[in-house]
């Protein structure tokens, strides 16, 4: 059985419309995750030139930052209970700080070099509308490359709100339960650092305020864009 076939029919016992059924689901999806490499995915040959990639020089930056690729989407599989699908990002490439909604996000790093900025939301008792500006904590903060283990993102931590800049080329293979669904409430949104005193409710330790920021919601600009791309490694038998 073709590794994506095996991921796809452990995530169809695993994962329900309203998430998995249990930790052991999520950890027996995860195991699998973790077994797949590029050449599973038909990404073998992008993996292989990243291992020899160098970063363009000063000189010519701007040359190549105007011509970059824009970041894709290979769409793999999509349920009411689950998705299962591609990034693949150009080096220098940013996907802005974003949330998962109620959803458990299964994230493995094919290839590449990856920095990661991700937080968990704080909850407060403060009068006013949060809806838009939310005190959230930092959880990640850092490089990570891959061969590595994939990562969990819960709907209340693990680092559900994230944000995604390519060092090199690189690739993530999500599976997002459940999928995001404007009509159930499980929009994309997008958020960015906003100065604010420190949030009521909580015990806040200044030797730790650096780990605590406030998020607001907006709009990336125009030329933050995703397309969608032609997956072209095995077919799933469904």
């Amino acid at each position: 059985m073709a590794a994506i076939q095996k991921l796809y029919e452990v995530c169809k016992v695993s994962l329900f419309e309203k998430g998995p059924s249990s930790p052991e689901a999520v950890e027996n999806a995860r195991t699998v995750l973790d077994m797949i490499t590029p050449s599973d995915v038909g990404l073998e040959c992008e993996a292989q030139a990243v291992r020899v990639w160098r970063r363009p020089r000063a000189l010519n930056r701007k040359t190549v930052l105007h011509s970059s690729p824009a970041i894709r989407y290979r769409h793999i599989y999509e349920c009411k209970s689950f998705s299962i699908g591609i990034y693949c990002i150009p080096a220098s490439s940013i996907i802005p700080l974003h949330n998962h909604p109620g959803m458990t996000v299964l994230s493995k790093l094919l290839y590449g070099k990856v920095h990661v900025r991700a937080y968990d939301w704080i909850d407060i008792d403060e009068p006013g509308n949060l809806s838009k500006v939310r005190p959230a904590k930092v959880v990640r903060d850092g490089e990570i490359s891959a061969p590595c283990a994939a990562m969990v993102l819960r709907p209340t931590d693990g680092g559900n709100v994230h944000a995604l800049k390519a060092i090199t080329p690189c690739a993530i293979l999500d599976i997002l339960s459940p999928p995001y669904s404007s009509k159930d409430g499980r929009h994309c949104s997008y958020f960015r650092r906003r100065r604010k005193s420190a949030p009521s409710g909580i015990l806040w330790d200044r030797t730790r305020e650096s780990e605590f920021v406030w998020l607001e919601e907006y709009q990336p600009c125009d030329s933050f864009v995703i397309r969608r791309d032609l997956y072209t490694g095995p077919t799933l038998d469904l």
